[in-house]
């Protein structure tokens, strides 16, 4: 306290040198601290008020800043953000202001540094806040591009879908239209079929008197605009009851059942019609009255071929079949399928003009329409040009361009050069113009994949076929749709009989009750020979697998095991394990060969699994023989580092002896007989061999008198260029030792050539000398024939000895 007080004492005092300071220390120390205590506390509230009095007033700016931003709504306004963020900044910086003020009043030391470094901290702090301002407003931007992105995608979808549902409504517009007009033509039909014959009975049981009139034919001309036909569905056996309770063949109300049931037979048959039964549906579809029905037929035909478009070269296989037969079938058929095509054409219906197109072409290509149709039908489409037109031409060329190629190629090829024009102009679209591309690609591969008729389809001789030709420019084309109505026929039962005679002359049946009658006799027989069949099938069927699923399964196995274990004692067990049924040992082999070719290096594992093979199972051992004869035959297939495996794999199995050495003999060593693949085998395994073996033991296997004949192959003798060959080889690859004997048989080779030559000429002599003997002494005697005889075998014998010491000399 002393040492304080004065250092906060006057300089008066300190001028009288502390004197009065000591005095009034040693005599009243209590009033000097009192006056000290007093003026200090004095000091403490005017500060206090001080700090009071800036707090009050900055709450007071805060709040007025407070209150104006208040005022605005700036929640939703950029401009009102950025506004508020800038009030808040200004505020901030006045209140550190107003702090760096006060400091200044209380006059601390250090002041001036702690300023300094407070405003560069305040300046980067003002800098970064206005990096995220900029950055705040680039994120509004790209916030704001995105909405509009979405935006714009949005009506875009709404475009696209309100294109949709309008071309939906036009759609349904005309199916409903097609569908009035298909009810407009039903209801021409008839009166009602279910109601007519409800009607017929109610009359037979209330009204007898008027059934009469009923056999007669003698209808009520009014009812016969009635109803539809085929309203109340009536079962077949009904039916058929109803038509035999009819005694009146030539009434109207049985030629309208007869009608009703032809219809729905023809649909069903045109229905269920495909390339695996078509040769069983023409014989049903002649038996019914094809003449009467041929309006149904062909409406059946078009309204089944609109529907599947992919059996559209069944239908026009069906059609040729009755044409030959029926002629007037197919031309009413084209005229009805023309007047679609114009129609669709017209009305730019698409779909319909594409399966009016393709049943044109699949027509041309049975040969039953011209086809010059085709190429008139081409140039209309191709005329004025426009994307579906194009598409619709490419299409139809598609189909039949490989018959147009074989009957009117200079037709075609105008077609073509149209195409090719089209194209280079470009005014079609891109999609188009790669379909046109695609058709020059068709063309030059000569329509492969695009036959004219499919195999199973072609079912009528070309001579037999009729074909019809019918302009596009003709205006006055009858379709005859009258035909797809009933009319009563006056000649009704003279009709049916004249079809039944031809339907026998064309499926050649007999007689209806010939049949029923033969059938009648031969019940029992068919009944007895059908079980006698069935036993004998049960007892002959055989599942046999065409798919080898159990061969793949098998080899799935193998290699797996092969794959998953650890040594080859290990797959050896596994492996043995496998239940393999006679004759599949072959397939353990081939795979256990094919596993080690496909490794990167020869792996010892696979030898020593192979080698286990073999000493388990003489099987096994020929099995690897038939595999080193069949990869050596194919030796050449093989790249180099499976050659190198293979090679490797067989060296181990015969320098072990789990393989005879003779399967050597299927190498032939010589220069016409080996490749450049046959001659790295060869020389692979040989060293592979001399490693395992040691040329002295190799030498000696390979010189074994038994095994001579097995390896006259690899050494050749026969002729000196192959020797020299099979020396120079091994020579080649280090293996020159193994050939000593055959270098020795080839210097040798000049003199054994003349001891064979010698011997040869001898013979010739002596024969020749023994016949001028014969002849001289041909009537001398016995005795003397055989001593002379002797006497030649003496000199025989001197001549060899002289011989001898000749060639030992």
């Amino acid at each position: 306290m002393a040492r304080r007080y004065r250092d906060d004492s006057s300089d008066d005092d300190e001028d009288d040198g502390g004197r009065r300071h000591r005095e009034a220390k040693d005599s009243g120390p209590n009033s000097r601290r009192e006056d000290y205590s007093r003026q200090r506390g004095s000091d403490e509230d005017e500060r206090m008020e001080k700090k009071e009095r800036s707090r009050r007033r900055r709450q007071d700016e805060d709040g007025r800043i407070d209150r104006e931003a208040s005022r605005h709504d700036y929640s939703s306004d950029d401009g009102g953000r950025e506004e508020r963020d800038r009030r808040r900044e200004e505020r901030d910086r006045r209140r550190r202001d107003r702090e760096m003020d006060e400091g200044g009043s209380r006059g601390h030391d250090g002041r001036s540094e702690k300023e300094r470094g407070k405003r560069d901290r305040e300046r980067t702090v003002r800098t970064e806040n206005g990096h995220m301002r900029r950055e705040r407003h680039s994120e509004r931007e790209r916030d704001r591009d995105d909405e509009r992105e979405r935006r714009r995608s949005k009506r875009e979808d709404d475009d696209d879908e309100r294109d949709r549902r309008r071309r939906d409504a036009r759609d349904d517009g005309r199916r409903k239209q097609m569908r009035e007009s298909e009810r407009n033509e039903d209801r021409e039909d008839g009166p009602n079929l279910g109601e007519k014959v409800l009607d017929s009975k109610v009359t037979e049981d209330l009204k007898p008197q008027k059934q009469s009139t009923m056999q007669g034919g003698n209808f009520n001309p009014d009812k016969a605009n009635l109803g539809r036909s085929g309203g109340v569905y009536i079962p077949p056996f009904k039916l058929a009851r109803m038509m035999k309770e009819v005694q009146d063949k030539s009434s109207v109300e049985y030629q309208r059942l007869t009608w009703d049931a032809l219809r729905k037979s023809i649909n069903g048959l045109v229905n269920k019609v495909n390339a695996t039964n078509i040769k069983n549906i023409i014989p049903e579809l002649f038996a019914e009255n094809l003449i009467r029905g041929r309006g149904l037929f062909c409406r059946s035909c078009m309204k089944s071929q609109m529907a599947s478009p992919g059996f559209t070269d069944v239908f026009a296989a069906l059609v040729a079949v009755v044409n030959t037969k029926f002629p007037e079938v197919g031309d009413l058929l084209l005229r009805r399928i023309i007047l679609q095509l114009k129609r669709a054409y017209k009305r730019n219906d698409k779909p319909q003009l594409l399966a009016a197109v393709k049943f044109v072409a699949h027509l041309v290509n049975q040969q039953v329409v011209h086809e010059l149709v085709a190429l008139e039908l081409l140039t209309l489409l191709l005329d004025k040009p426009t994307d579906d037109s194009v598409e619709v031409a490419v299409g139809f060329v598609t189909e039949c361009g490989s018959i147009l190629q074989d009957l009117c190629p200079r037709g075609l090829h105008g077609i073509f050069e149209r195409l090719r024009g089209i194209l280079h102009e470009g005014e079609i679209d891109k999609r188009v113009q790669f379909l046109i591309e695609g058709l020059f690609a068709i063309r030059k591969a000569k329509f492969q994949g695009y036959p004219a008729v499919r195999p199973e389809l072609d079912l009528v001789e070309q001579e037999d076929q009729l074909t019809h030709e019918i302009s596009l420019q003709d205006d006055e084309i009858d379709p005859e749709t009258s035909l797809d109505i009933f009319k009563p026929d006056p000649q009704f039962v003279e009709n049916e009989k004249r079809y039944e005679d031809l339907k026998k002359n064309i499926l050649g049946e007999e007689s209806e009750d010939e049949a029923v009658s033969d059938a009648g006799s031969d019940d029992e027989d068919d009944e007895e020979s059908d079980e006698d069949e069935d036993e004998e099938e049960e007892e002959q069927m055989k599942i046999k697998d065409e798919t080898e699923t159990n061969l793949v399964n098998l080899r799935r196995t193998i290699y797996l095991t092969i794959m998953s274990s650890v040594d080859f004692e290990e797959a050896g067990h596994k492996l043995l394990k496998i239940k393999l049924e006679p004759g599949q040992e072959m397939e353990l082999c081939i795979m256990l060969l094919e596993c080690c070719s496909q490794e990167r290096t020869y792996l010892r594992y696979y030898g020593l699994l192979g080698q286990r093979f073999c000493m388990i199972n003489k099987v096994y051992q020929e099995n690897f023989e038939k595999c080193f004869v069949q990869q050596y035959s194919m030796i050449h297939r093989l790249e180099t580092n499976k050659l190198r495996n293979v090679a490797k794999f067989f060296a181990h199995l015969l320098g072990t002896d789990a393989l005879p050495w003779h399967v050597l003999a299927y190498i032939r060593l010589t220069e016409e007989d080996t490749t450049s693949s046959s001659r790295i085998f060869i020389k692979i395994l040989f060293q592979e061999l001399s490693e395992h073996l040691g040329i002295r033991l190799l030498n000696e296997r390979l010189n074994d008198p038994i095994m001579q004949d097995s390896f006259e192959s690899i050494f050749p003798k026969d002729n000196p260029k192959n020797t020299r060959f099979s020396i120079n080889f091994f020579t080649s690859i280090g293996l020159g030792g193994i050939t000593e004997n055959l270098r020795e048989y080839l210097k040798n080779m000049p003199r054994l050539i003349m001891q064979q030559q010698q011997p040869v000429s001898e013979s010739e002599e002596e024969s020749g000398s023994s016949d001028s003997s014969d002849s001289a002494a041909s009537g001398s005697e016995s005795d003397s024939g055989s001593a002379r005889s002797e006497d030649e075998g003496e000199s025989d014998t001197d001549s060899e000895d002289r011989r001898r010491k000749r060639r030992r000399g």
